[in-house]
């Protein structure tokens, strides 16, 4: 059966066209932590419809060209040992899983933390649909605890797994590029290992 979030994943990055070049200059702190700037603009946006009227859908394109132009104006960072950083650097190892498996104690959290985010989605779009202000706070809370929990799980993920790949160990070029031996980071390990 085929991974629909991992295809949606995939969906997802060839819309905003991240090559591999856009995601070494997203790995840099500053746009990870800037990108949480989004959301906000979006929920004043789709709420300031009552007073703006249409020129509110202005503040959704800017919004949306922000989150383009986002992980393209930064340059590569200097080092990546930030916690940002490693957040990035997860979520490629993640996307790339089919190619290279993750251990199975990383595979169950990101899928429930994006489920979180999701239910968050629902509460925020029925609270800027109908103007409710608990619903649009209770989303937006969901959505920010999901995914900073998820890119959390990422850092993690990705110390576990920098080894495992020639082309991951490169991602960190501060520190020592010796490789595990070949599966070494994939053997199946108890899930309190992780």
């Amino acid at each position: 059966m085929k991974d629909k979030h991992h295809s949606f994943e995939s969906q997802l990055s060839k819309l905003f066209a991240m090559s591999d070049a856009t995601w070494e200059r997203h790995a840099h702190p500053w746009s990870v932590w800037t990108l949480f700037t989004v959301l906000p603009v979006l929920i004043i946006a789709i709420w300031s419809r009552v007073w703006l009227g249409g020129w509110a859908w202005g503040l959704v394109v800017l919004a949306v060209f922000w989150t383009w132009i986002n992980p393209r104006m930064f340059r590569k960072p200097i080092s990546t040992d930030h916690w940002a950083s490693k957040a990035v650097l997860g979520e490629r190892v993640w996307m790339n899983r089919k190619q290279v498996p993750v251990p199975p104690c990383h595979r169950i959290a990101p899928n429930v933390l994006s489920g979180v985010t999701g239910i968050g989605v629902l509460f925020l779009i029925w609270g800027l649909w109908k103007l409710n202000v608990w619903s649009t706070v209770t989303g937006s809370v969901l959505i920010y605890a999901g995914k900073v929990w998820f890119l959390d799980r990422m850092v993690w993920l990705y110390e576990d797994m920098k080894n495992a790949n020639p082309e991951y160990s490169r991602w960190l070029p501060h520190e020592s590029t010796e490789q595990t031996p070949a599966g070494e980071n994939l053997k199946e390990r108890p899930e309190e290992d992780c």
